[in-house]
């Protein structure tokens, strides 16, 4: 399966359509940032990207969901060109953000999820400093918050086969890292980028 008629197929059984609410869509190297609640949810944003956009952004992805077996493996390396981190505590020979800022060279985006695991509470957790790290490497860099709607209904944790329900996903307003801004206040603004988006929909 090509990777166009496979995010024709995702969108198609998730109902999920992007909605350039705060910005255009844009080959620019660009740091999507969104809630997490399903095992879905990379992919639902990598298959609403235009095909210009999704041949150059990568997800940022769980290495022991997405290296379990065969299928998942494929899809993560051939497909979704996935970055795939170490959930435990990295090493000095395994750092993500060093993955991340070499996976993105000159002109790759990242699909990144802050809170660093899936949560389905209706508020977004608080978001751990790889965000802030990357912004501070890469201040080119445009950062988009993205609100997912409906992806913790569609996909439960702990579920395998999706339900067919109508999602969203809403691209919001780039931000930027502020000159001498603080790394917690810069998280809580980020994550509030990403809140008001859901605001905007309810």
């Amino acid at each position: 399966m090509t990777p166009g008629l496979l995010a024709g197929l995702v969108r198609l059984l998730t109902g999920a359509t992007g909605r350039w609410v705060g910005c255009a869509p844009d080959t620019r190297p660009r740091v999507y940032f969104a809630n997490h609640s399903s095992n879905l949810d990379a992919v639902v944003i990598w298959a609403s990207l235009p095909e210009p956009l999704r041949t150059l952004t990568r997800p940022v992805a769980a290495r022991d969901y997405w290296d379990a077996g065969p299928v998942r493996r494929h899809l993560a390396k051939n497909v979704f060109h996935a970055v795939l981190i170490e959930r435990k505590k990295p090493t000095a020979h395994d750092n993500p953000l060093e993955h991340m800022i070499e996976a993105m060279g000159q002109a790759n985006s990242l699909i990144l999820f802050p809170e660093g695991g899936r949560f389905s509470g209706p508020d977004p957790m608080p978001f751990k400093g790889g965000l802030f790290h990357l912004a501070k490497r890469r201040p080119d860099a445009e950062l988009v918050p993205v609100y997912l709607e409906n992806m913790n209904r569609i996909l439960p944790k702990g579920e395998f086969l999706a339900v067919p329900l109508l999602g969203g996903v809403n691209f919001g307003a780039p931000i930027r890292l502020e000159a001498g801004e603080t790394k917690e206040h810069f998280l809580d603004r980020a994550r509030a980028a990403v809140l008001a988006l859901r605001d905007k929909h309810t």
